[in-house]
C-alpha cells in the first residue's frame, strides 16, 4: 500500500514523522505513503498545507494543497469558522485561514492566498490550462486512542467549484473571510485510491503537463478536458469506509469516538422546536422543500397575501449564501427583517417582525430556540427583547440551500409566488442577493468611495469579467447567426447579426465558465428574454415561458455544439422551473 491513500481510511500523521516506519498505534503512518524522492515531505500541521512548486518546461506547477478541517475546533478563536463535509454528495464547504486578529488584508494570508491561486487554476476555460491547476487532497481531523490530535482521515480529491468573499461573525464582531465550495471527485475507477506518483509526477521537473495527465485519476482527467460542466458526473459519491488491518491488530474505531463532523449543538433552554420535542420531522428532499415554499401559510388583507413570512425567509436564505449561521438572534432579525418590512411589505400591513420569527414554525422549515416556556403562549416584540432568542431555517433545509441549483430554485419561488410586484433588482440588492433576479449576473463590486462634485459621485472600483470575444464569434459562425430559438437570422445592412448568450452567467452569483457548452446563440428579443429569466429551456430541450410554461419554440442544436445540461438547468432553477427530484444533473 506504500504511495497510495484510500479514501475513508484514517492515518496516523503525528510529530514522529520517520518516512521509513509503516504504521503508529495501530494506523498506516502518513508520511510513510507519501514517501517522496521528488517532494519534500508532507506537512499536516496546518488547516492549508501548500507543496512548493515545480517549473516545468517553463511554466510552474504545484503538485497539490494538502487541506485538512478539525470538527474539534470549530467556533474556538484558533477556528471560529465551521466547516462542513457532505462526503455522501462529495461536496466540502471550507473556509479560509483569515482571523479577525489578522491585520493583513483578507485573501493575503498563506492559506486564502494559495486556495484563491488553485482557483483561478479550477476555473480556466481551456483544457490545457486546466492541466495546469492545483489538486486539493482533502483530509479531516478524527479521534482514535482517545486523542482528538495525530489522526486523520483521507476524504479525497477535490476541485474548487466556487469562492467567494464572505463576512464570518466572532462573538457579534464582523470579519471578512473566504470561502470555498470544493467539489470531491470519484475515484472508484482507481478502487478508491490516489496513487502518490500522481503528484509526484506533478513536482517532477523532466515531465509534461500532458505525461503528467496520464498518470493521473479518470475523474480528474475528465475535468481537465471539460471543465465544471461535468462535475455532475464525476462527482464523488458515497463510499463507507472500512478500516483495515494494520500489522497484527485492527485498526478499530475507538467506542467513545464522535462522528466524523458532528452535528452543531442546538442552544439550550426555554420552548424548543418540534423535533427537540420528539417529534420526527420529515426527510427534506430538494422537491418537499420547494413544494413547502410554494404552499406558506400566509395572512391575507384585502385580498393580497402578507410579505412577512416570505421576506424573513428570503433573508435567512441570504445567510446561508454568505457563509453565515442559519440561526440569528432576535434583535437583530427585528432590525433587520423590520427594515425590509418598511420597505418591501404591504403598504397597510404592520411592521411586525415578531410574527414571521414565531410563526414561520408552521412551515416546518425554520426552528426558534430560547423563548420561556412561560412566554410560548403570549409572543411580543418586548418578550423577545428581555429573552433575545435565537431562530432561522432548519438544519436540513441549511443543507439544501448549499447547493446553488436548490437555492437558485428558492429565491425564485418566493420571489414570484409572494413577491411578483416588488421590484426584483431593489430587493435582491438589499438582501445581498444581487443577480438572481436574472441569468447574466452582476459584477463584482470591489469597493466604493464617495467623492464631491456638482452632483452626488461614487467612484466604484469594479472587477470586469473578460470575455472570450474568439469563442463567441465562433459559435455565432457555427449558427451562422441563426437563433437557437426562432432560427432568425437578424440581416443588417452589411452582413447578418446574432448574440452569444452565457447559460449560467458570468457574473456574481452565477459565476458560469466562458466555454463552449456554455453559450446559445440567440437573436436579442430571446436574448433579452432568457437573461431576464422570461423564458427557460425544460429537460426535453422546448423553449417555454417562465409564467405559464407555453410552447414558445424548441431548442436547435448542431452536433459540434455541445450544451450543457447542467447550465440549462441552473437557468430554470433561477426561473423556478427546475424539478429536482425527475432530473439528473449532467
Amino acid at each position: 500500500m506504500r504511495g497510495k491513500l484510500r479514501v475513508g481510511e484514517v492515518l496516523r500523521s503525528s510529530q514522529n514523522r520517520d518516512p521509513s516506519v509503516e504504521a503508529m498505534d495501530g494506523y498506516p503512518n502518513i508520511h510513510y505513503r507519501t514517501a517522496s524522492k521528488v517532494l519534500a515531505q508532507v506537512q499536516l500541521s496546518k488547516g492549508i498545507n501548500p507543496i512548493a512548486k515545480a517549473k516545468a518546461a517553463g511554466v510552474a506547477r504545484r503538485p497539490a494543497i494538502l487541506i485538512r478541517s478539525s470538527p474539534w475546533k470549530a467556533g474556538t478563536a484558533e477556528t471560529p469558522w465551521h466547516d462542513v463535509f457532505d462526503l455522501d454528495n462529495g461536496r466540502v464547504r471550507y473556509f479560509g485561514d483569515h482571523r479577525i486578529d489578522h491585520t493583513v488584508p483578507v485573501g493575503t494570508t498563506q492559506g486564502n492566498t494559495v486556495l484563491l491561486e488553485a482557483w483561478t487554476g479550477h476555473r480556466a476555460a481551456t483544457a490545457q490550462r486546466r492541466a495546469l491547476a492545483t489538486p486539493l487532497l482533502v483530509f479531516a481531523t478524527v479521534t482514535r486512542n482517545k486523542t482528538p490530535k495525530g489522526y486523520v482521515q483521507f476524504c479525497g480529491v477535490a476541485v474548487i467549484e466556487h469562492a467567494e468573499r464572505i463576512e464570518q461573525d466572532d462573538k457579534g464582531r464582523p470579519y471578512p473571510n473566504y470561502r470555498y465550495e470544493l467539489a470531491l471527485l470519484d475515484l472508484s475507477n482507481e478502487g478508491d485510491q490516489v496513487d502518490w506518483a500522481w503528484i509526484e509526477a506533478r513536482g517532477d521537473r523532466g515531465l509534461s503537463a500532458a505525461e503528467v495527465l496520464q498518470r493521473a485519476p479518470l475523474s480528474w482527467r475528465r475535468w481537465v478536458e471539460s471543465g465544471h460542466a461535468v462535475l455532475p458526473e464525476v462527482r464523488q459519491r458515497s463510499i463507507l469506509p472500512e478500516e483495515p488491518k494494520t500489522g497484527s491488530r485492527s485498526a478499530n474505531r475507538s467506542t467513545d469516538e464522535e462522528a466524523l463532523f458532528p452535528v452543531p449543538q442546538r442552544p439550550t433552554g426555554g420552548a424548543a422546536s418540534p423535533a427537540e420535542n420528539g417529534e420526527a420531522r420529515q426527510d427534506l428532499t430538494p422537491a418537499l422543500f420547494v413544494e413547502k415554499l410554494k404552499g406558506l401559510r400566509v395572512h391575507q388583507q384585502n385580498g393580497r397575501q402578507s410579505r412577512h413570512k416570505p421576506l424573513a425567509l428570503l433573508w435567512s436564505i441570504a445567510r446561508i449564501a454568505h457563509g453565515r449561521s442559519r440561526l440569528a438572534p432576535w434583535r437583530e432579525f427585528r432590525d433587520k427583517v423590520g427594515g425590509l418590512l418598511v420597505e418591501f411589505g404591504l403598504p397597510e400591513s404592520s411592521r411586525t417582525p415578531e410574527y414571521p420569527f414565531w410563526h414561520l414554525r408552521t412551515s416546518d422549515l425554520w426552528d426558534v430556540y430560547g423563548v420561556p416556556s412561560e412566554q410560548a403562549g403570549k409572543i411580543s416584540a418586548s418578550a423577545f427583547d428581555r429573552s433575545n432568542p435565537k431562530a432561522g431555517i432548519t438544519e436540513q433545509a441549511a443543507q439544501l440551500l448549499r447547493d446553488p441549483f436548490v437555492r437558485s430554485q428558492a429565491i425564485a419561488v418566493l420571489r414570484e409566488t409572494y413577491l411578483a410586484d416588488v421590484d426584483q433588482h431593489a430587493l435582491m440588492e438589499r438582501l445581498g442577493l444581487a443577480g438572481y433576479e436574472n441569468a447574466s449576473g452582476v459584477e463584482a463590486r470591489a469597493e466604493e468611495q464617495e467623492q464631491q462634485g456638482p452632483a452626488a459621485r461614487r467612484a466604484t472600483n469594479t472587477s470586469r469579467i473578460v470575455r472570450d470575444v474568439g469563442l463567441a464569434n465562433k459559435v455565432k459562425e457555427m449558427h451562422a447567426d441563426h437563433c437557437q430559438v426562432c432560427g432568425i437570422q437578424l440581416a443588417t445592412r452589411f452582413g447578418t447579426y446574432s448574440e452569444a448568450a452565457h447559460i449560467r452567467g458570468l457574473g456574481q452569483p452565477h459565476n458560469g465558465p466562458d466555454e463552449l457548452a456554455n453559450l446559445l446563440v440567440l437573436c436579442p428579443n430571446h436574448h433579452v428574454q432568457f437573461d431576464t429569466l422570461a423564458i427557460y429551456i425544460d429537460p426535453d430541450g422546448i423553449v417555454r415561458s417562465t409564467a405559464d410554461g407555453t410552447h414558445r419554440g424548441k431548442l436547435r442544436r448542431l452536433p459540434g455544439h455541445p450544451i450543457s445540461e447542467t447550465h440549462l438547468r441552473y437557468q430554470r432553477a433561477l426561473c423556478g422551473r427546475d424539478a429536482p427530484e425527475h432530473e439528473t444533473r449532467g
